[in-house]
């Protein structure tokens, strides 16, 4: 399973939301580049960045973004208010490993499952996931479809992966949890990375053991040190398998 350490900015700072209010963020004053080649160090093979400045339609972090790029020393994964295809195009360009994808993808299924054509495995499909409704615009918006009929409707695309947010994890109900995610992985055929479960160590575990997960998003829980990094990739690494004794 892949770790994805996660940095989310707003206004060039590293914050963590409560439910996804914009409006209310946490913020931890450190450099965001620093912390990505921090996570790097650490033996992340993957970051995600979340821009909560293009997600609200008020700004962007790109430049601060490009500088991470270039100077973390890992693969990055970008989202956050990618809306067009110039977009999605611009971030590739840029050295993006993948692109998240979500409220575009409700709204012009054809745009994105044409762009996943043109960069298979770089395209990822988000799904955020509120009181069982599919979200759009930054939590904001339900949309019609089911979340299941959504992931259907993509299952034939060649997908790098499905993020799915459940964006009702910040209650204490780490069984519900698991069972939204555990439900929905076994619904498509995509590996499924998880956001919003991991709030200690064995919430890495757990997750390690569901069927079809193939990697989560950390965030708040390192900033806050509820999880270290370094142990959760230990957690996450394959186990060895037994070889059989001989007599």
């Amino acid at each position: 399973m892949i770790i994805y350490p996660t940095l989310e900015l707003q206004n060039g700072r590293c914050v963590t939301l409560h439910r996804g209010r914009l409006e209310e963020p946490s913020i931890w004053h450190v450099d965001p580049v620093e912390t990505a080649q921090g996570f790097a160090e650490a033996g992340a093979e993957w970051i995600h960045i979340t821009d909560f400045d293009a997600v609200d339609g008020k700004g962007e972090n790109a430049a601060l973004i490009e500088r991470i790029i270039e100077q973390a020393g890992c693969s990055v994964q970008i989202a956050g208010g990618i809306r067009t295809r110039d977009m999605v195009e611009n971030w590739i360009e840029k050295g993006a490993g993948r692109v998240v994808l979500g409220s575009i993808a409700a709204r012009d299924p054809d745009m994105v499952k044409e762009l996943a054509n043109r960069h298979p495995d770089q395209i990822v499909l988000a799904a955020d996931i509120w009181q069982g409704q599919l979200m759009t615009d930054g939590w904001r918006n339900p949309v019609a479809i089911t979340p299941e009929d959504f992931l259907a409707s993509y299952a034939d695309v060649p997908l790098a992966s499905v993020l799915i947010t459940d964006i009702d994890s910040d209650i204490d109900q780490p069984d519900a949890q698991l069972g939204l995610l555990s439900g929905l992985a076994g619904k498509t055929r995509h590996q499924v990375i998880a956001a919003g479960t991991v709030h200690e160590l064995d919430d890495v575990a757990r997750l390690k053991y569901i069927p079809n997960i193939a990697g989560t998003l950390i965030g708040r829980a390192l900033f806050s040190k509820s999880v270290d990094l370094a142990q959760a990739l230990a957690v996450a690494r394959p186990e060895p398998e037994r070889r059989a004794e001989f007599i």
